[in-house]
């Protein structure tokens, strides 16, 4: 049977590739309207983030997101994707001890 080939997508922050699934995506509309986009699907400019809190954190320190999406972005934002990534984090490692 042929292998199927795995989407890659680069982090904005570490710069390492990793696949489409272990990434997550934030999504500018064309209205400038900034969200998260766990199906990643959503049109608009899209950027990926590896699902680690401390890319997160380095990322609002340093502002990467703000010039990778030629917006500005909240404090509230940046501590809304915290949450939601230490979440999934937390989600993931629990549902991989289950198997």
């Amino acid at each position: 049977m042929k292998q199927r080939k795995i989407p890659m997508r680069k982090c904005v922050v570490s710069n390492e590739m990793k696949p489409k699934k272990e990434m997550l995506r934030i999504v500018r509309s064309k209205e400038g309207e900034i969200s998260i986009d766990p199906t990643g699907k959503l049109s608009g400019r899209g950027a990926y983030l590896s699902i680690e809190p401390e890319v997160v954190q380095l990322s609002w320190n340093k502002k990467i997101l703000d010039r990778v999406l030629e917006t500005n972005l909240t404090d509230d934002f940046y501590q809304e994707l915290l949450d939601y990534v230490t979440h999934q984090k937390a989600r993931r490692e629990l549902f991989a001890n289950d198997k």
